[in-house]
């Protein structure tokens, strides 16, 4: 016999905080210089012209400026063409 009871598994103790994720600036809105406009997971949204993607894909505002979106055509890695949404500073 064993000198041990069984251990049970344990639920629901995985309580971790949301990252906070999405649209920080929308279109139309002023921004300024390394300021946050979009956080996300993976590269839903492109940085176009005024910003810059950080590593964890967060998208940053380089310089003074208007937040734009708009719609344009990527090549993907197997050539197909796909709209993606582009976000600049104007």
């Amino acid at each position: 016999m064993s000198h041990v009871k069984a251990g049970g598994s344990s639920k629901n103790i995985h309580n971790n905080a949301g990252q906070r994720l999405g649209v920080k600036l929308f279109g139309g809105q002023k921004t300024k210089t390394g300021q946050v406009i979009v956080r996300q997971v993976g590269l839903t949204k492109r940085a176009g012209e005024g910003t810059s993607l950080g590593r964890n894909y967060t998208i940053h505002a380089n310089r003074d400026g208007v937040v734009t979106y708009r719609k344009r055509k990527v090549k993907t890695f197997t050539g197909k063409t796909v709209w993606r949404t582009e976000v600049t500073v104007q």
